[in-house]
């Protein structure tokens, strides 16, 4: 299969084609050597593969965090950020997990009194 720069019979390397943002979506060398990317409307790249067949797919949350990635080899991370851009959750294919997120408990009236053994009617909770 000839490459685009083949196809289009083209002399001078690089050979890149620029998206209207201005990011490179396919670049090709002298040697037939090519790379191409595709990008989210933040500017993120969200795929990217080359000729001897190497890809990584990435994702971005509104505030460009990478929230995850994969590539060729079957490694993945996948994370969560709070609304103030930190790393509050992390988990890669190889088993490693990082879970800083807020814990939350939900318990109902009786629960509450009867871990504090006093009678639900004698409860009151101030804001």
């Amino acid at each position: 299969m000839k490459t685009i720069a083949q196809q289009l019979k083209i002399k001078e390397f690089p050979f890149q084609i620029k998206d209207s943002n201005g990011n490179v979506i396919y670049c090709e060398n002298s040697a037939g050597y090519w790379s191409k990317a595709e990008y989210d409307s933040n500017g993120n790249c969200i795929y990217h593969e080359n000729s001897n067949g190497y890809w990584i797919k990435a994702e971005f949350d509104s505030n460009r965090n990478e929230i995850y990635y994969e590539n060729y080899y079957g490694y993945w991370i996948k994370r969560e950020f709070d609304s103030n851009g930190n790393e509050i959750y992390y988990e890669n294919s190889h088993g490693l997990s990082l879970d800083n997120r807020p814990k939350i408990v939900e318990l109902t009236m009786d629960e509450i009194a009867k871990k504090f053994g006093i009678d639900v009617n004698n409860l009151k909770i101030k804001k």
